[in-house]
């Protein structure tokens, strides 16, 4: 796309100089670190001392949102400017808690929960400062409450009847425009963090009759907030701490060609090897491929096959297998990494029925203790090594569900060293021949990149380390 093309699909031509929103010479910072110190002092700065009542932070994968979400709620505290922290799930509410208490144990938190037996996580008893309660009024007076927007939704006003003066939303693009509503009036000023990249706000009712309207509540907080706010001040982190230097440019340029990032670490600093030497097999050959390069394809007999693929399935059961068996090992930054144990493992799927088959042929093959999930669970968690089941892998169609651009972009940024994906061949015609059968909706802002060039943006790189399990 040219300038003038990216314009009139409804995109804002991009500045060479900086990321939207973000410090005009930021991109040119040679020392990740520094970048990424650079745009958090700046995004501090608009939420400390603007005047403005929202700002709008961008996150790609493993940027380090949650540390920022932490230090912004500490300052702000320390400021004394009590604040609301909202997120989606309750395991994220305990997450940014406990990392809260971690971080400065004697500041008082409080956790607002529901009234549900074991409703937040044990281990925030282990910090004396967090108080829990299902009643608004136990926490009054604490400088920081944390709860999810659903809980939020049920509280009529802020300390002393009074709005919050700060609130954070974490997530926010994984928030409803209608959840935002609901909680909009508990407080004045606010700090929206998310990753833009990632799954849309999931709606159980049909939305279609609000589509490309301002006030649309299937669609995310942050489209909502700037739809009627344009002018807020947006920012992005530039360097993704998670992603290796193999698999940041693709994913950067696959899932976010308006706010690129980097990796923080550079080629050679992290690797990746096994104790046994390779039998020969497709299976270990791509092992040894993703272990070397940071990518893995292993590609199936083209076939239109049931969801649950048993050969898929079994492929995915025998690399992770094969992993175990050759005594795996990461090397990086940290000092935690060595032995590339089962709890350093996941296999992301699109489909609840295929985690569950391969979570039962692992039982099978007595490999416990494997993460199995589908991309929106294993959305925001972070492995070493990450083996998944493509989304159009043996489809006779393609539906916006399997195109949909966040559920690839999870999938394929799990991993700090390692993905290899599992794959039917004859993906890429498929994207060729399968034509668009979405109805266009006036006023829907078009999806950049959309499905089709994503998921070839991505098939296309995996050819070059493809292994033919034929």
């Amino acid at each position: 796309m040219t300038e003038t093309e990216t314009e009139r699909a409804g995109f804002p031509a991009p500045d060479p100089a900086a990321g939207p929103g973000g410090p005009p010479d930021q991109g040119e910072v040679a020392d990740p670190g520094e970048a990424a110190a650079r745009a958090t002092e700046a995004i501090l700065r608009d939420t400390l001392s603007g005047t403005r009542r929202g700002v709008v932070v961008d996150s790609p994968p493993g940027a380090g949102k949650s540390t920022l979400v932490v230090r912004a709620a500490r300052e702000l505290a320390a400021a004394g400017r009590p604040l609301m922290v909202v997120a989606q799930t309750n395991a994220q509410v305990d997450d940014l808690v406990d990392r809260l208490a971690r971080a400065d144990p004697a500041l008082p938190v409080g956790r607002l929960h529901s009234s549900d037996p074991q409703p937040y996580d044990p281990v925030l008893e282990e910090h004396p400062a967090v108080r829990t309660s299902a009643k608004p009024a136990d926490l009054e007076g604490l400088p920081v409450v944390v709860s999810t927007a659903a809980k939020w939704a049920w509280v009529t006003a802020g300390p002393g009847g009074a709005p919050w003066p700060h609130a954070i939303v974490d997530e926010a693009y994984q928030m409803r425009s209608d959840a935002l509503l609901a909680v909009a009036g508990l407080f004045e000023r606010a700090l929206f963090v998310g990753d833009p990249g990632q799954l849309d706000p999931f709606s159980q009712v049909g939305a279609e009759q609000w589509a490309g309207l301002s006030h649309d509540p299937a669609s995310s907080a942050v489209a909502t907030l700037l739809a009627h706010n344009p002018d807020l001040p947006q920012h992005r982190l530039p360097v993704s701490w998670r992603l290796p230097a193999s698999a940041a440019p693709l994913v950067s340029a696959a899932f976010y060609p308006f706010s690129p990032f980097r990796s923080g670490t550079g080629p050679g600093e992290r690797t990746m090897g096994f104790a046994t030497a390779s039998d020969g097999s497709p299976t270990d050959r791509v092992l040894d491929e993703a272990a070397e390069h940071g990518w893995g394809l292993l590609e199936l007999p083209a076939g239109h096959v049931p969801r649950t693929d048993p050969v898929a399935v079994d492929a995915i059961a025998r690399l992770v297998c094969r992993m175990l068996e050759r005594s795996g090992w990461t090397r990086g930054e940290r000092s935690d990494e060595g032995t590339l144990g089962a709890d350093r493992i996941a296999v992301g799927t699109a489909h609840r029925d295929q985690a569950a088959a391969v979570r039962d042929r692992l039982a099978a093959l007595g490999a416990p203790g494997v993460t199995v999930d589908t991309a929106n669970r294993l959305q925001g968690r972070e492995f070493d090594v990450t083996v998944v089941l493509h989304p159009l892998s043996g489809r006779p169609d393609a539906t916006a569900f399997h195109l949909e651009t966040g559920r690839l972009c999870v999938l394929t940024s799990r991993h700090r060293h390692a993905c290899v994906v599992v794959c039917r061949a004859g993906v890429p015609r498929l994207l060729d021949d399968y034509p668009v059968t979405e109805p266009v909706q006036l006023g829907v802002a078009v999806d950049f990149p959309d499905g089709w060039e994503a998921h070839q943006a991505v098939l296309g790189h995996l050819a070059e380390h493809r292994v033919r399990a034929w």
